[in-house]
């Protein structure tokens, strides 16, 4: 191998692959001058350029470009699927320090409230671990195929699909690859498109969508477009910006909509993108949507805010329930806090005599089952609100064991 520049580059965590200019360790994009200073692009903060080229660099560079020829497409809306515009997004630190400004005694109220709604409305949870046989028989052969294999990823794709089938989205098939008259597949957050892959392969789809505002272009790729009877599109878009109606091969077509972990807002958005007011109900036949990264949702984007407020809970409150979530991660034990929660036990409430007290006595397995409380209340609203939205057939499930994934939860629907 030749030399390398010896600029290192942070995300990819490996040195430039250019080879240096004569004279200098850097090659041409990373040779700065000694009056001149990396900055971050101001179009796409992924990237920095230095401060003299930036005039000429935002001109050309590629996120520009997509973003001008996205604006020209009947598909993109900006903000449609975004949520109240008068809201702004709330930073994790904001989330942070409103929550160390409340009061002990507001604090304690707050941990009684969610408890008290944590019984009355997320005790049906069921474990759905499901593992169709159709999926089982991929597996078996998925060894010899030349795409990434990791078992606990397959393990939650097949329930994934294997719960959409138990609701009757889709029959399966007794022999991978037979052809069968099934709705278009919309995966949304699709990254490398190993979801679609197994569908794909399982269930014999001949109509596939994938949504992801990221570029990839992967053996998923690859392979799925090596089907002679697939029709797969990718776009390269923002979930808050996709008007699915406008899509011109799915306008008038029955569809699935699935999704592998949705980070936060994304479920938010995905649920208006199918189920909201933009007329794509009559379409949609299934979901199913892992939920994942609580933390991260906001109020502006959040689908049922009247179900958080009809329990007592103000906009503030909800950012709070959002950064406990955070905590969810602070035990590695998930089986055991899936227990305690199960069996209602009162592991928030301290031994000592005052509110101090109960603080100081809540350690990390207690702050875990607290954030797991938060998450199944926020999951759980959004249950209710696609049942308010007319998919009456539709549960919050465990779709996995804990210990394949400790963001197990996945909302499923159909009509």
């Amino acid at each position: 191998m030749g030399v390398r520049c010896k600029f290192w580059l942070l995300k990819k965590k490996r040195f430039c692959a250019i080879p240096p200019l004569p004279n200098t360790e850097f090659c041409g994009n990373h040779s700065a001058r000694s009056d001149d200073r990396w900055i971050q692009c101001s179009i796409d903060p992924s990237h920095s350029v230095l401060e003299s080229n930036l005039e000429n660099h935002l001109r050309r560079c590629p996120l520009l470009k997509h973003k001008n020829s996205l604006s020209l497409q009947p598909f993109y809306q900006k903000g449609i699927n975004g949520g109240d515009e008068e809201d702004e997004d709330v930073s994790s630190e904001s989330k942070r320090m409103a929550v160390q400004s409340i009061t002990v005694h507001e604090l304690i109220k707050l941990i009684e409230k969610i408890k008290s709604v944590h019984a009355s409305i997320c005790k049906d949870i069921q474990d759905s671990y499901n593992m169709p046989e159709v999926c089982r028989n991929w597996i078996n052969r998925a060894n010899d195929w030349k795409i990434p294999f990791q078992e606990k990823h397959v393990i939650q794709q097949a329930s994934i699909l294997g719960n959409l089938e138990k609701l009757g989205a889709f029959k399966s098939c007794s022999s991978v690859g037979e052809q069968l008259h099934s709705p278009a597949v919309v995966e949304f957050g699709a990254g490398r498109g190993y979801l679609t892959q197994m569908l794909a392969d399982c269930y014999g789809v001949s109509k596939v969508f994938l949504i992801e505002r990221k570029s990839y272009k992967l053996k998923a790729d690859r392979s799925l477009r090596q089907k002679e009877s697939l029709m797969l599109e990718r776009l390269r878009i923002d979930i808050e910006d996709l008007n699915l109606n406008a899509i011109g091969s799915l306008q008038g077509v029955p569809y699935l909509a699935i999704g592998k972990h949705l980070c936060g807002p994304a479920t938010d958005m995905t649920l208006r993108c199918c189920v909201g007011e933009n007329d794509s109900t009559s379409y949609l036949r299934g979901l199913s949507i892992a939920t994942c990264c609580h933390h991260l949702c906001q109020w502006k984007h959040y689908i049922n805010k009247s179900f958080f407020l009809s329990q007592g809970m103000s906009k503030d409150e909800f950012h709070a329930v959002t950064w406990f979530t955070s905590w969810a991660v602070d035990s590695a034990d998930h089986e055991e806090l899936d227990t305690k929660i199960r069996e209602n036990e009162k592991v928030l409430a301290g031994e000592g005599d005052d509110d101090d007290d109960l603080l100081r006595n809540m350690c990390a397995r207690d702050r875990a089952v607290l954030g797991f409380m938060c998450k199944d209340i926020i999951d759980a609203g959004r249950l209710m609100w696609i049942r308010e939205h007319g998919l009456e057939k539709s549960e919050l499930v465990k779709y996995v064991p804990s210990n394949i994934s400790p963001e197990n939860r996945l909302l499923i629907a159909s009509y």
